[in-house]
């Protein structure tokens, strides 16, 4: 459980880890950028550390007495950094090594998730050698073609022609090893954030364009978000709990977020978990959590408690 903190001084110095060597740095700088606003304005001595390998072993040395993690993707996201800090005895915000390496591999939380119960859709790993033709067979089409270890839906392909999985992969293969093939499923888009093990509102999504992509995500103006969701709260309370189970199944602690599909049949789909969601202007956590009465500056605070107690440095 984390230590609530009333007295800014008590975190300490802070360096707010931004912008890395993953694909997703742009949007990393840009969440870490409003982060070290909203903690600056509480009174916390925050600075921002565009992070660099040779950096992030300097951190203590330089006198830092915490961390928040606002990196996205490899390296910050996938327990690299995590375990680094730990090796220093230096606190970070959100999830642990395990937890973050695990989640940051779709196909691992998938397989996590499916061996307890939570529905996720059916998928293949995808190699040179993949019989794309027998593949589009058994998943049907459209496809949705993924790297296992990105995000922010970076080379990520939807294709309906079999035809065109070869290409997709391709593309995906730039940005990760294991690229995964995964059968589409139809309906609306979800997200369930998570805040100190309580699920915050639900999201609606209703992308500028045929699915929640990069552009639609952080560029366009025009993609809907409606929380609260629009869902029967008896349902939403369901659903709430379930990603909360997804979330806490691979030992994910802190904060984070739960996407997911509903189908025609009103099935959930569990697609993703992601340990250090964005916090920019088109972010979905604070979105959810204004939803529930918390402004940025103070989900900015309750994350950086995260770093408090709890059993970590």
């Amino acid at each position: 459980m984390n230590r609530r903190v009333i007295n800014a001084k008590d975190f300490g110095r802070v360096a707010v880890l931004m912008g890395g060597w993953s694909p997703e740095r742009e949007v990393s700088l840009m969440s870490g950028a409003a982060v070290l606003q909203a903690l600056q304005k509480q009174g916390v001595q925050a600075e921002g550390v565009d992070l660099s390998r040779d950096r992030l072993l300097r951190l203590k040395d330089e006198g830092f007495e915490r961390t928040f993690n606002i990196l996205h993707g490899i390296g910050g996201e996938d327990g690299v950094v995590q375990a680094a800090l730990e090796l220093m005895d230096l606190p970070y915000t959100g999830s642990d090594v395990l937890a973050s390496a695990l989640s940051m591999d779709k196909r691992i939380t998938k397989l996590v998730w499916a061996a307890q119960g939570i529905p996720t859709p059916t998928h293949r790993v995808l190699g040179d050698e993949s019989d794309f033709e027998q593949l589009a067979g058994e998943l049907g089409l459209p496809i949705f073609v993924k790297p296992a270890d990105a995000g922010s839906s970076i080379g990520l392909t939807k294709i309906r022609r079999a035809e065109d999985l070869p290409d997709a992969y391709r593309f995906a293969r730039q940005y990760c090893r294991t690229v995964l093939a995964e059968r589409f499923v139809g309906g609306g888009e979800y997200t369930c954030a998570i805040l100190n093990d309580q699920p915050l509102p639900l999201i609606r999504i209703e992308p500028d364009g045929e699915f929640y992509d990069y552009n639609a995500k952080y560029v366009s103006d025009n993609t809907r978000y409606h929380c609260p969701s629009g869902l029967p709260p008896e349902q939403e309370a369901q659903l709430q709990s379930l990603a909360l189970k997804a979330f806490q199944l691979t030992g994910a602690c802190g904060w984070g977020r739960v996407d997911f599909m509903l189908d025609a049949e009103d099935k959930p789909w569990f697609l993703e978990l992601n340990t250090v969601p964005g916090m920019t202007s088109h972010s979905l956590v604070p979105m959810a959590a204004r939803a529930a009465g918390i402004s940025f500056d103070e989900l900015c605070w309750h994350v950086l408690e995260t770093s408090v107690g709890g059993g970590r440095p």
